[in-house]
């Protein structure tokens, strides 16, 4: 295994404090990993994040995968010299989600001085690829 990406030690319950008041608190996203180099979180399938047709709503997948590359890419930098924001972000519905919760992991294709890419991959519970989206980051000076 090789050693952890992040900067300092960044914890579960720190990032929780950080979503307070957010859209992640609204649509229910909640950190549950951090591993030596990914980001792993949950979203509820519920009212909250369906479409009128009774499915998760492909906007809400964009949510979960913007929430984890970005909480991930600003874990990586010392946030005191540098933040990061979204640039672009690309997803893929591949299987239609009705029910109990998605997971996803972020993941860095590309840790950059002034750009950072994120792979982030979201499953249904039956650990079937339900979402993969792409998320390109700009690391920008305080």
């Amino acid at each position: 295994m090789s050693a952890p990406i992040w900067f300092g030690q960044p914890t579960i319950d720190h990032i929780s404090q950080m979503q307070q008041g957010t859209i992640d608190e609204h649509l229910g996203i909640t950190i549950t990993e951090i591993g030596p180099d990914y980001l792993k979180g949950t979203m509820p399938v519920d009212q909250r994040t369906f479409q009128p047709t009774g499915r998760l709503h492909g906007g809400a997948n964009v949510v979960l995968a913007e929430s984890l590359g970005s909480i991930g890419a600003n874990m990586v930098v010392d946030n005191s010299q540098q933040v990061c924001f979204g640039l672009d972000i690309n997803a893929n519905h591949v299987r239609g989600v009705s029910q109990g919760e998605v997971t996803g992991i972020a993941k860095p294709l590309h840790i950059g001085a002034t750009t950072q890419v994120w792979e982030i991959k979201i499953y249904d519970e039956k650990d079937r690829l339900s979402c993969i989206s792409r998320l390109t980051m700009a690391v920008v000076k305080r």
